[in-house]
C-alpha cells in the first residue's frame, strides 16, 4: 500500500463508521446497551483511523484533486464539499464531549449531546464517501502536484 492508497482507504473507514454509527443506533433504541457501547467505540476508533490516515496522507502528498464535474452536478459536489469540511471540523470535539459524558456514566448529560452529535457524525461519514466517489469514480481528473 502506498500513500495514493489513503483516498480509498478513507472512504472506507467513512464509510465503515457509518455503518456501525447506524447500528449503534439501532441497538440504543432497542435499549442493548452493551451493542449500543461496542458499535460506538468501534465507529470511534474507524473515525480516529480515518483521520490519521486523512492527515498521514494530506501532510505528505502534495497533490491537488480537481473536480471535473460540470453543470448542475459541480453546485452539488461544492455544496456537499463545503458542509462536509465544515461539519468535520464540529464534529471532532462533540464527539470527544459524547464519548466522553458516555464514559463517566453521565448519561443523561450523554443522551442530551448524543442528540446533536449523532446525526451530524453520521452526515461527516456519509458526505465522506460520496465526496470520495464523486471525486475519483464519477469525475475523474488527473492530480496536479503542488507546488
Amino acid at each position: 500500500m502506498t500513500l495514493h492508497d489513503l483516498p480509498a482507504v478513507n472512504a472506507s473507514l467513512n464509510g465503515l463508521s457509518a455503518v456501525f454509527l447506524g447500528i449503534g443506533f439501532v441497538m440504543i433504541k432497542r435499549k442493548n446497551i452493551a451493542a449500543h457501547r461496542a458499535c460506538m467505540v468501534t465507529a470511534l476508533i474507524t473515525s480516529t483511523l480515518f483521520l490519521t490516515c486523512y492527515l498521514i496522507y494530506h501532510l505528505n502528498v502534495r497533490v491537488v484533486t480537481k473536480f471535473t464535474g460540470q453543470g448542475i452536478i459541480r453546485p452539488v459536489y461544492f455544496t456537499l464539499l463545503i458542509s462536509h469540511i465544515i461539519l468535520a471540523v464540529t464534529i471532532v470535539p462533540l464527539v470527544c464531549m459524547t464519548a466522553w459524558r458516555a464514559i463517566k456514566q453521565r448519561f443523561e448529560d450523554h443522551k442530551r449531546i448524543a442528540r446533536i452529535t449523532w446525526p451530524l457524525w453520521m452526515y461527516v461519514s456519509v458526505t465522506g464517501v460520496i465526496i470520495y466517489v464523486m471525486l475519483y469514480h464519477l469525475y475523474p481528473a488527473a492530480p496536479i502536484v503542488a507546488g
